[in-house]
């Protein structure tokens, strides 16, 4: 299940908040190299990618991994763009849309939040309702199998 509005606007908000912040650095570092696959409303997801694009460093071809500009005026610039400009980041978006970033998310937001943002991000449950209709389907397979084992053996 990827993260609801309201926990990606929370994190959109942890990253363009906290970026000064020493302990939050590496934190930001991570949910940056997490694949967007992970936010589930359109407009953060552009947001998301926008700010992933935008705090890559330069990386070489080698395969080194993903180093990030985190901290400092090059991450308020990317972050500002995105807030007073939204059609950079994508052109259906409004500065409504966007009013969001660079404004605390709260107290709330710790490192307990985080890990349970990480486990968010990557719990499918997708997979364990199939799982659920497969058992339910189980009895519709064998059917289905000795139809196979039919054509198979016509074959």
């Amino acid at each position: 299940m990827a993260l609801d509005s309201e926990l990606g606007k929370k994190m959109l908000q942890l990253i363009t908040s906290r970026y000064d912040d020493r302990h939050w650095r590496k934190k930001i570092e991570k949910t940056l190299s997490l694949p967007q696959s992970g936010v589930s409303d359109p407009s953060q997801q552009h947001i998301f990618m926008y700010l992933k694009v935008g705090l890559k460093a330069y990386k070489s071809r080698r395969a080194d991994p993903d180093s990030w500009v985190i901290g400092g005026f090059a991450t308020k610039e990317v972050v500002d763009r995105a807030k007073f400009q939204p059609q950079v980041v994508d052109a259906s978006l409004t500065k409504d849309d966007v009013a969001f970033l660079g404004s605390d998310p709260g107290a709330e937001v710790d490192e307990a939040w985080w890990e349970e943002m990480l486990v968010q991000w990557f719990d499918v449950p997708e997979e364990d309702k199939p799982a659920e209709g497969e058992a339910e389907q189980q009895p519709a397979e064998p059917t289905s199998a000795t139809t196979s084992e039919g054509k198979s053996s016509n074959a």
